[in-house]
């Protein structure tokens, strides 16, 4: 075992050991991941869960009296109780469980946003915002009269405050949406400084936490988030099941975002009443197997611990801006104190499809292109990125073979 192995906050072989992908071979090369902040890989736990549920206990949930339709619905139901506890909610009643972080934002813009705000009202988000927090507001903008305002950023990649009291000034800022951890720069925002920001100012506060969630314990009543929103495939999970978090008081006061089955009180061709929150916003067949996939990844990630993950990936992106700054005519975007694991960089002699292409021959999977940020490339002044991220399953010894790989293309494009 390599000294850098050693050093580890925890057991990294036997970690890999449950990802079965990592065993793969992509054109003849072992693969190496690094990818992780697009979508996760799966542990056995996970993929074991779910074909469970599908082999021996499936059934719909909440709708029947029958033994698989009650043992499913304590399965999916203990879920929210597995995700209140991984946020701290004060109640199990302030999960939503949506498709993704992405629903959850459209249905806090829909739903909160159409109720509770007015024409002339002002939401703020910032200039690194993933396009999931960016577009649901221009729509609620172009179609409920609210103003859209946008906070700037430094050239370090963090939020600039000075440019946040620009926009609240006049007092009529209702809500701040804002990342957590940018998806393109690996920045983190202030979370619990943002939201005291927010109230001393008469707004709410929306964290996008699709990033945030997969690397630090997040504690929503000590940072006092209204929202919060995260998504599972990034957190060991599976695709098709996020989550909204939001205080009770707001959750009661909202209408629902869909209609049909489940989210009702009574129905009657005259009219309708709703549940209580969080079936009111829960219309329909939920996604049953993946939610308990979900609740799976939780015990996982909490089984390792949050400490450990969090201390594991910033040797990892100390490593990373290490090696990454010594290849000449590499660029890394964003150098904020404050990061988690993902790095976004440019090459002066290769385009980033250019270098994501030649690098998975090399068997290493990064990403390329504007990251669903396209506003925040305008900003950085570039087109596109190549973008590496890092799990808890990464190995010091990847970040090397992506410096070497990246070397190697200096070569073929005549560096």
């Amino acid at each position: 075992m390599s000294a850098a192995l050693k050093s580890m906050p925890f057991d990294i072989a036997k970690i890999r050991k449950d990802f079965p992908i990592l065993d793969a071979q992509v054109h003849g090369k072992k693969l190496v991941f690094l990818d992780s902040a697009a979508s996760a890989q799966k542990p056995r736990a996970v993929i074991d869960a779910m074909t469970h549920v599908m082999e021996a206990q499936y059934a719909n949930v909440h709708r029947g009296l029958h033994f698989m339709s009650e043992k499913t619905s304590d399965a999916y139901e203990a879920v929210r109780d597995k995700v209140a506890a991984l946020l701290n909610a004060a109640s199990r009643d302030e999960i939503v469980f949506t498709r993704n972080a992405t629903e959850a934002i459209n249905l806090v813009a829909y739903s909160y946003g159409r109720s509770a705000l007015r024409p002339g009202d002002a939401i703020v988000i910032s200039e690194m915002e993933h396009h999931a927090n960016l577009v649901p507001w221009q729509i609620l903008r172009d179609q409920h009269g609210v103003e859209l305002r946008v906070a700037k950023i430094t050239d370090d990649g963090e939020l600039d405050f000075a440019s946040l009291e620009e926009q609240f000034a006049d007092g009529k800022v209702k809500l701040l949406a804002i990342t957590q951890m940018s998806n393109v720069l690996g920045s983190y925002t202030p979370a619990g400084r943002l939201a005291a920001f927010a109230h001393e100012r008469g707004a709410k506060i929306l964290l996008d936490g699709a990033q945030a969630v997969v690397h630090r314990r997040i504690d929503v009543q000590a940072i006092d988030a209204d929202f919060y929103v995260f998504s599972g495939h990034k957190l060991y999970g599976p695709t098709g099941i996020g989550v909204l978090y939001a205080k009770a008081e707001l959750l009661e006061a909202m209408p629902p975002f869909l209609a049909g089955g489940d989210m009702i009180s009574s129905v009657s061709y005259a009219s309708s009443t709703w549940a209580r929150p969080p079936a009111r916003f829960e219309a329909g067949t939920p996604a049953i197997i993946e939610t308990i996939g979900l609740g799976a990844a939780i015990d996982y990630v909490q089984a390792i611990g949050f400490d450990a993950i969090s201390e594991h990936e910033r040797r990892l992106t100390d490593h990373a801006l290490a090696v990454l700054s010594d290849i000449e005519g590499l660029k890394i975007l964003g150098q904020a104190q404050d990061r988690g694991g993902v790095i976004s960089f440019t090459m002066a002699q290769a385009h980033a499809h250019d270098i994501a292409t030649l690098l998975d021959r090399q068997g290493i999977a990064v990403r390329a292109g504007h990251h669903c940020a396209e506003p925040l490339m305008g900003r950085l002044g570039v087109s596109s990125t190549a973008r590496a991220s890092f799990g808890l399953y990464t190995l010091p010894e990847e970040i090397d073979a992506l410096a070497a790989g990246l070397n190697r293309i200096k070569q073929v494009f005549g560096g």
